[in-house]
């Protein structure tokens, strides 16, 4: 394929890489660490993640512990989370701060399996709305001569089969994702 078109594969790419990093901050049935991974606490005026300033564990299925390297990090550590609203309020034994999730419910459930399915959608006309820039950019080098009908309908073939394969990649995600919401 043509070097210019490289950029709308690695777009699509980039798209199903972000798609990826928001599923896995859903929090299905388990606790999962990356949940906090976007909590920035404040380091001696440096905003940073909780995993740089903190041993972050998940020793049970529904609890994470996190252990600050520094024992005054706890009420900084514990005020980020408050502040970040993710439904769950940390409880913390003087050394340690954890997070219990509770159960999730069959409703809730089945609204982050709505959600999910909403993310894998928008990811979807993305990836879609890359291919059309690809396209339209194939026509307008054929009009302008820069490359043969043949070449330009060969391109278009091409990002078709690349767009397709990550259509599918998507869904892959969606159904797996929703699958590890829903098994209780």
């Amino acid at each position: 394929m043509d070097e210019r078109f490289k950029v709308f594969e690695e777009k699509m790419k980039k798209t199903i890489d972000v798609l990826a990093e928001e599923y896995a901050s859903v929090r299905a049935g388990r606790a999962n660490p990356h949940l906090i991974d976007k909590i920035k606490v404040d380091y001696y005026g440096t905003p940073s993640p909780i995993n740089a300033v903190a041993n972050v564990s998940v020793p049970e299925a529904r609890i994470i512990q996190i252990q600050p390297w520094e024992s005054k990090m706890i009420k900084e550590i514990e005020k980020a989370i408050n502040m970040a609203e993710i439904g769950i309020n940390p409880t913390n034994d003087g050394k340690v701060i954890r997070l219990v999730f509770p159960e999730l419910t069959e409703d809730r459930r089945k609204e982050l399996v709505k959600d999910v399915k909403k993310k894998g959608e928008d990811a979807k006309v993305a990836i879609r709305n890359i291919r059309r820039d690809a396209n339209d950019l194939a026509k307008k080098l054929g009009k302008a001569s820069e490359i043969s009908e043949d070449v330009q309908k060969q391109i278009e073939e091409d990002i078709n089969k690349i767009t397709e394969k990550n259509v599918g990649d998507i869904d892959k995600m969606i159904d797996s994702k929703s699958k590890e919401i829903m098994t209780v």
